[in-house]
């Protein structure tokens, strides 16, 4: 009986508490109507005040909270000194400072297009004996290849010898002329022939039964291709031997569109391989094709690395890289000082790009900002901040919610101030197919999938330039789209922990825009989950899915069910 009493005088005390902070909490009309700060307590949120005053729970005094657009302060938020070390908001001043990127590639080693050689028959003719019978042996210039009968070339020879070794008994000078020519011309049908001028010049001591001659190598190098046997016939033209020289090896590979800004002649390249394990050759860019790949946005880039011989354990000296092997580099490259923030500063929300600015007094200002080049921390200013600001680093997600919570509107209508168009059935397929995959990334991180993760990666490209395409005329989507091209993770990830690092600027710019997408009715469906412990505890990261239950991409199966729905 005692214990029933006591609930119904707990009940009607805290019914009493309710009815006074209804009473003496203001409307957003008569909140309007005053300083435009709103105050509230800590401990309980719900209770708003336009003046300072004691919490009618606990007794506390009222914090300000925010400010609404007509007290003056039209963009942003302010936060009570509490909720600042609640949500561990942090800054970082804007300056000028150089912009690092490391740029990682992949191609593969192939040899010195200059100097690769195609070694074909002259006349036809019989191979008789081959010197060079398998693919990968070591030649030197004027090396024999093969021994050649041809009576074509026989009978030139003959005739070039008895032409040489004729003589003269007199002394006419018209004669003596018209001999050299004679020698002269038959020297040169036999060059046209294949011979070298010191096959020509030995001609003459070569024995009238000696009826083969032989076919010599033009350069130095590695024997590619092999295309005859002995005993073959071959007639003019046939490919008989390739040969490549790999003393210059040539590591090519793919730059995208967003990394040629950054990519020079000179650069210099760090190359490593897995069939050299352990080492590390430098080397620098020497071209880079100004033809653009129109299917994968990229063009190639070239890097010549010498290739030593080296002694091998059995056998004759080998080269240290081999021809078409698979390879991986690191350009590390530097700009001068530019007006620079990090880039965790950075939001962005629907069309625009925005940093919170520290006002100093628990206020942060929201300010649209204009980027330029990304660098591996930091990110270029061109426009909206100045030098020696301060921008919220750390925790700005959560002050951005805040702000929209106080000024009462959506980002998406902030920005556009209407809803987005329709879309066209082809723009409705190309959005289809990139949440398709952006949900196939996430799952695959979920599932703790590298391989799955990679090969999701891979799409992203073709989906993303389908985007491009079908959405061309439409200015905002455009913008959105951009943002989603810049943060592509730009190469296969190695392990689990590199492929999260990689997906977290992505997921960021693809919520953004299933937050848009999902004003379409064939897209309201489109779940997006948060984690406040992503990328780390404090710190809270979105992702999108195409239907649940929830699946946590940051964590795997270590933490799969952690996080919550956001709603429409």
């Amino acid at each position: 009986m005692k214990r029933l009493l006591l609930i119904i005088i707990v009940a009607a005390a805290a019914g009493a508490a309710g009815w006074f902070a209804a009473r003496h909490s203001p409307s957003p009309q008569t909140a309007a109507s005053g300083s435009g700060i709103i105050y509230t307590c800590s401990m309980h949120p719900q209770v708003r005040s336009h003046k300072p005053g004691k919490c009618p729970f606990c007794g506390m005094d009222l914090a300000p909270l925010g400010q609404l657009s007509k007290g003056g302060f039209e963009n942003g938020v302010m936060l009570s000194s509490n909720r600042v070390n609640v949500i561990n908001v942090q800054t970082a001043e804007v300056r000028r400072q150089p912009l690092f990127r490391t740029l990682r590639v992949a191609g593969t080693i192939d040899d010195n297009d200059a100097t690769h050689r195609v070694i074909s028959a002259y006349i036809e003719g019989r191979l008789d004996k081959l010197f060079v019978n398998f693919v990968g042996a070591e030649v030197t210039n004027g090396q024999p290849l093969a021994t050649f009968f041809s009576p074509m070339l026989l009978s030139a020879e003959r005739e070039y010898v008895a032409l040489a070794r004729q003589t003269f008994t007199n002394n006419l000078p018209d004669l003596k002329t018209e001999h050299d020519r004679l020698v002269s011309g038959a020297g040169r049908r036999l060059k046209q022939m294949g011979l070298s001028n010191q096959q020509i010049a030995s001609l003459t001591n070569k024995p009238l039964e000696d009826i083969r001659s032989e076919i010599l190598a033009p350069v130095s190098g590695t024997v590619v291709a092999r295309n005859v046997y002995e005993g073959q016939y071959v007639k003019e033209g046939d490919k008989l031997f390739e040969i490549a020289d790999f003393s210059t090896m040539w590591f090519k590979f793919d730059a995208y569109e967003r990394d040629l800004p950054w990519l020079r002649a000179g650069e210099p390249v760090e190359v490593t391989t897995a069939a050299a394990p352990g080492k590390v050759y430098s080397a620098k860019i020497s071209f880079i094709d100004p033809n653009i790949n129109d299917p994968t946005r990229s063009a190639k880039v070239r890097v010549e690395i010498p290739n030593p011989l080296v002694p091998a354990t059995n056998g004759p000296p080998r080269r240290e890289l081999f021809h078409r092997i698979f390879a991986e580099g690191i350009v590390k490259v530097e700009t001068p000082e530019v007006l620079a923030i990090p880039r965790t500063a950075v939001l962005a929300t629907g069309t625009r790009t925005i940093v919170y600015v520290d006002q100093g007094n628990g206020v942060y200002e929201q300010r649209t900002v204009k980027l330029g080049r990304v660098g591996d921390d930091l990110w270029e200013v061109l426009e909206g901040i100045m030098e020696h600001e301060r921008v919220v680093t750390t925790g700005n997600m959560l002050v951005d919610a805040q702000a929209q919570l106080d000024l009462g509107a959506s980002r998406a209508g902030a920005d556009t101030g209407r809803p987005m168009p329709s879309i066209t059935p082809e723009q409705q397929k190309a959005l289809e197919d990139f949440l398709t995959t952006a949900d196939a990334i996430s799952r695959s991180l979920a599932a703790d999938k590298l391989d799955d993760y990679n090969q999701s990666r891979a799409r992203l490209v073709t989906s993303v330039n389908a985007l491009k395409v079908s959405f061309t005329n439409a200015p905002a989507w455009q913008q959105l789209i951009e943002k989603i091209a810049s943060s592509l993770p730009e190469n296969p990830a190695q392990d689990l922990t590199a492929a999260r690092k990689d997906f977290l600027p992505f997921t960021a710019a693809a919520t953004d825009f299933a937050k848009i997408a999902r004003q379409q009715p064939p897209f309201r469906s489109v779940k997006i989950y948060k984690c406040p412990m992503a990328p780390k505890p404090g710190q809270t990261s979105y992702w999108l899915q195409l239907q649940g239950p929830l699946r946590n991409p940051f964590y795997g199966a270590e933490m799969i069910d952690c996080g919550s729905e956001v709603a429409p």
